[in-house]
């Protein structure tokens, strides 16, 4: 069976475990252990609290410090409502493209990977390759935060990472960070006549509303010198408000969620300050002066640190050598790589596929994609042990 053969193989099988992140992932992590711990690697299996998602992590190669990890998530996003062509979970070849959901993000790089183990192994005669493949990187990078904290702790820790989320092939060093929050005002009912004599939680939702997008022009005024981000500033985005059931009754609750997707840490540090200052100091207090129950509490649903551009990357220049680029861009997405570089990890994103057909029906992955992601594992096979 030639590469690309096994490769396509692989991803079919991948494609056929309905990862969506509100399900289980352990099938698909229970598959991709099998194939490495038969080509020799030692397979950690790492549950999550639940027991129904687990992350993977895998080494090939003498047990030291180093070596690079090539890192994937499994979860992928829901199909419900979306008019597929055919069956999302059953991969079909069209035209030389490969159809179903999670083809390109990102279990095309993973089938990569596991198409590739052979040089990999070869490639870890002297230093080690590692394999980490999480769960719910859709809804937080939950998977991600959780292995992290993990290899933080270990003496023994890789030194790279190449995550391979769609990128075309092409070498990216940098993305916005995305935090998401959902903040739930809790207000005193009563008769619309006399609103003076109940606390409106849907008002008090929209003055926060209001001092985010406040805050909003003031962050274009912050944007650093020589940003690379399109946008180049932190941007706020409210997505959504709910609250209030009748027309003539003060809205007792109201739920707000919105997000931030901060170019450096210190844009998110300032929007979280003046915010916790501005309930601390306007909202709360004007609500308590009417009912003492009032209250705003807000949830983190995600803060996913970005990916900064660094001068000094070794990842980013392994994969010059392993695909020819010689320039590197960056990415208006998210992805796990903030949190690998955050444990002091140089870290670099590139693989098949494109970001265009991701979370969309009918999503795909062209033949081509999976070709040059293989051609780049063959030549780190060729590089990786000088």
């Amino acid at each position: 069976m030639s590469g690309l053969a096994r490769c396509r193989a692989i991803l079919g099988d991948l494609i056929a475990f309905p990862t969506v992140s509100s399900q289980s992932n352990l099938g698909a992590i229970s598959y991709i252990a099998e194939r490495l711990e038969a080509a020799g690697a030692r397979v950690e299996v790492l549950s999550d609290h639940s027991g129904q998602k687990a992350n993977l992590f895998a080494t090939l190669g003498p047990e030291r410090p180093g070596g690079l990890v090539l890192s994937g998530h499994t979860d992928v996003v829901p199909v419900k409502d979306q008019p597929w062509s055919s069956d999302p979970f059953a991969m079909v070849e069209r035209d030389g493209r490969l159809y179903g959901r999670g083809t390109c993000d990102m279990k095309g790089f993973i089938a990569t990977c596991l198409a590739k183990v052979d040089v990999l192994e070869r490639a870890a005669a002297t230093r080690p390759v590692h394999f980490a493949f999480t769960h719910d990187e859709e809804v937080g990078c939950l998977g991600a935060r959780d292995l992290v904290e993990v290899l933080r702790g270990r003496e023994v820790r890789p030194a790279m990472v190449l995550i391979g989320e769609p990128t075309e092939m092409r070498v990216v060093e940098g993305h916005k960070g995305c935090c998401e929050y959902t903040v739930t005002f809790t207000g005193a009912e009563g008769h619309g006549s006399t609103p003076e004599k109940g606390v409106n939680a849907v008002e008090y939702a929209a003055r926060y509303i209001n001092r985010l997008l406040e805050l909003r022009r003031a962050l274009i005024a912050r944007c650093p010198d020589g940003s690379r981000f399109e946008p180049p500033y932190t941007t706020i985005n409210v997505g959504g408000l709910s609250g209030g059931y009748a027309h003539n009754v003060i809205a007792g609750k109201a739920v707000l969620e919105w997000e931030m997707r901060p170019v450096g840490a210190a844009d998110q540090a300032f929007v979280l300050g003046e915010m916790a200052r501005y309930v601390a100091d306007d909202l709360l207090p004007d609500m308590r002066a009417v009912a003492q129950q009032a209250g705003i509490s807000t949830q983190v649903i995600g803060e996913v640190a970005g990916l900064e551009p660094m001068d000094d990357n070794a990842a980013r220049d392994l994969v010059f050598r392993l695909t020819g680029a010689n320039r590197a861009g960056v990415v208006p997405f998210g992805t796990e790589a903030g949190l690998f570089q955050q444990i002091g990890m140089a870290t670099v994103i590139c693989g098949p596929g494109s970001i265009d057909q991701a979370h969309k029906p009918d999503e795909y992955i062209a033949l081509e994609q999976l070709r040059q992601s293989m051609a780049m594992l063959e030549r780190l096979g060729e590089v990786y042990g000088g």
